[in-house]
């Protein structure tokens, strides 16, 4: 079965102050739910992803088979499906509020626990910011997540990782034509400068270094940098700024339980967790990784070798990477 609508969850009070109006989440399920409600995969969209970036990831015989898992794809806010500063009714372009992950997964709760049934999340996982969700969800309800596998994502927002954010971020709102956000035409411009400052940290030395951009198909390293550079023009730029301000933000200590502690807030992830960065991963760095992974209860582990950085972890694109990954959630789900 396969189902997917908007979830509209009416007016959000926000974490920083202030209210999201009229918020909606899409989502898409795969699917069914069992009798104990507890047979719940869910993955949240990563930074310029939505939920269909996770179709090369679910099918007959594949460690997300619909057959046996009830597969729930859910869509962040600012992404461009779910409430956005592009599509807002009300708090359009400049007018949208700062959200962060907290919001969202308070939005979420509302759709799988009050709306869709859910009663145990069999695997929360995702690649990015869709692991920075999961781990937030498994922080955040212990009691509901069984399983937790962090793809290229962690727990908090790391300072190297701010940093990486804080330049892509003025690349873009250096162009003329930003306006603080009240621009009247694309700043194609900014949006180009973003895209090629990003394409540098997305990969490794070892990739650019062995020209391994040939595997993806380009004929030089600029035609690379060009297909970023025209794939972030596509984009909102008020939406990038608006999940760039949920992912720079992101730190499960935030969650009103604790305080701002948040090694006290990996201590109460009861989930099995697989903690699986890239090791040349350059902004959620392996270190920070198993300094995460080593403060849980039931962590493991298990880096992806791979040249391609932080797109190693990115669904379907790599053949070695993604059986890496399903091989991950085999072993959690079994």
């Amino acid at each position: 079965m396969n189902t997917q609508g908007f979830h509209r969850t009416g007016d959000l009070c926000l974490q920083y102050g202030g209210v999201l109006e009229q918020a909606t989440i899409g989502w898409q399920s795969f699917g069914q739910l069992n009798g104990a409600r507890d047979n719940a995969v869910v993955l949240f969209s990563y930074y310029t992803g939505t939920h269909q970036s996770y179709y090369p990831l679910i099918g007959p015989g594949r460690a997300l088979d619909p057959a046996r898992w009830y597969i729930v794809l859910i869509n962040m806010f600012g992404n461009g499906v779910s409430t956005s500063p592009s599509n807002s009714l009300t708090q359009p372009g400049s007018r949208f509020p700062p959200v962060t992950l907290i919001d969202n997964i308070n939005a979420q709760y509302s759709l799988l626990i009050e709306t869709l049934g859910v009663e145990k999340i069999a695997l929360a996982s995702g690649w990015s910011m869709g692991a920075m969700q999961a781990w937030h969800w498994a922080a955040a309800w212990p009691d509901r997540v069984q399983n937790l596998l962090a793809v290229c994502g962690s727990a908090r927002c790391w300072p190297l990782n701010q940093v990486f954010l804080d330049g892509v971020k003025s690349a873009l709102q250096a162009d003329p034509l930003w306006q603080n956000g009240r621009y009247t035409q694309p700043p194609l411009q900014g949006l180009d400068a973003f895209g090629r400052c990003y394409a540098g940290w997305a990969y490794s030395a070892q990739f650019f270094r062995e020209r391994l951009w040939r595997k993806l198909g380009f004929d030089s390293q600029q035609a690379l940098l060009d297909d970023w550079a025209r794939d972030h023009q596509r984009w909102d730029a008020n939406d990038l700024l608006a999940m760039l301000f949920s992912w720079q933000q992101a730190n499960i200590a935030e969650l009103p339980a604790y305080r701002g502690d948040f090694n006290a807030a990996l201590a109460a992830i009861t989930a099995r967790t697989m903690v699986m960065p890239c090791n040349t991963d350059r902004y959620f760095t392996l270190e920070e990784g198993e300094i995460e992974c080593e403060q849980l209860r039931h962590g493991e582990f298990r880096p992806i070798i791979s040249p391609f950085g932080h797109c190693a972890g990115a669904p379907g694109r790599f053949v070695d990477e993604t059986a890496q990954i399903e091989q991950a959630m085999r072993d959690l789900l079994e």
